[in-house]
């Protein structure tokens, strides 16, 4: 991936190196046990509004984390000294405010363009281990995610090293699919998919829910493939070899795929991001169409 020559955003907070203030004791890997009720509403609720796998939050962790089956717990009040951020200018850094960069100057163009709506920047924010979202607690085990409440991308960039490890084998272009697909999320609120979406799942199933969900996971796979067309247009980004690792990160998160290696069998009625065949057929549709359009899943 070319992404050295484009543009950079300055809309990154560096949390590292700050402290972290997880806090609260939850759990890096393994079950609920010795969790409080109040800690698992908390969870839940993280959940619901972030679309984040309760099953990683809860119980799930340990494939993002690699710690196995055995619970253990964040300390609830151990803050560190504050240290300069870890890293602030190497490449890894680089990348990330280079490809929020290059999402801000795409959808600054095509999100009115398409939609008649105008493109407001979010906020990514650098954290390690631990920190505090308008969601709740953040913490790496959760991987990236978007918070719509105060509009801002959460990165532990220990994912990408996870990544590289489990997840697919890494690469830039599959490390700006990850941050494409957040703010793909970021998208979908301007856009007031995701308060529609929320208001749907009041007084609906679980499993009903969950279809939601996985149509809201998969919208922004589609949003990151049509982030990446029209980004591929603009600066020729996209190397020989990039598509096909995007794909097999793609392949590599589906929920059918995490599941089974958590606990060596899959749960449909439980995915809440899709399977590992569906992300990556959404992932081909923005990136073949470049249209927002195309990535209406919640029509198919």
């Amino acid at each position: 991936m070319e992404w050295e020559n484009t543009p950079e955003s300055s809309n990154i907070e560096d949390r590292r190196g700050s402290g972290g203030g997880g806090g609260g004791g939850l759990p890096i890997g393994g079950g609920t046990g010795g969790l409080g009720i109040g800690v698992i509403i908390i969870v839940f609720a993280i959940s619901y509004f972030t679309g984040i796998n309760p099953s990683v939050l809860l119980g799930g962790a340990q494939i993002v984390a690699g710690n196995g089956g055995n619970a253990s717990y964040a300390p609830a009040s151990a803050p560190r000294a504050a240290q300069p951020a870890a890293g602030a200018d190497d490449r890894m850094t680089s990348l990330v405010r280079h490809v929020l960069g290059e999402t801000e100057a795409v959808w600054a163009e095509i999100l009115p363009a398409q939609k008649g709506v105008r493109y407001t920047n979010a906020t990514l924010v650098l954290y390690d281990g631990a920190t505090q979202s308008g969601c709740g607690g953040a913490q790496a085990a959760m991987g990236p995610f978007y918070c719509p409440l105060d509009k801002k991308v959460y990165l532990d960039m220990s994912f990408f090293r996870d990544m590289q490890t489990k997840y697919g084998g890494g690469g830039d272009f599959a490390y700006a699919y990850v941050i494409a697909h957040e703010i793909g999320h970021h998208v979908q609120d301007l856009l007031g998919i995701l308060d529609k979406v929320e208001t749907a799942k009041q007084g609906v199933s679980r499993t009903q829910a969950n279809a939601l969900s996985v149509r809201i996971e998969l919208m922004a796979d589609c949003l990151a493939g049509v982030w990446a067309a029209n980004a591929n247009k603009k600066w020729k980004l996209i190397d020989d070899g990039d598509i096909e690792k995007a794909l097999a990160t793609a392949q590599a998160i589906g929920d059918d795929r995490l599941q089974t290696a958590a606990r060596g069998y899959a749960v449909p009625d439980s995915f809440t991001h899709g399977s590992s065949a569906m992300r990556q057929k959404w992932l081909t549709t923005g990136l073949q169409s470049g249209q927002v359009d195309s990535c209406n899943t919640f029509a198919r």
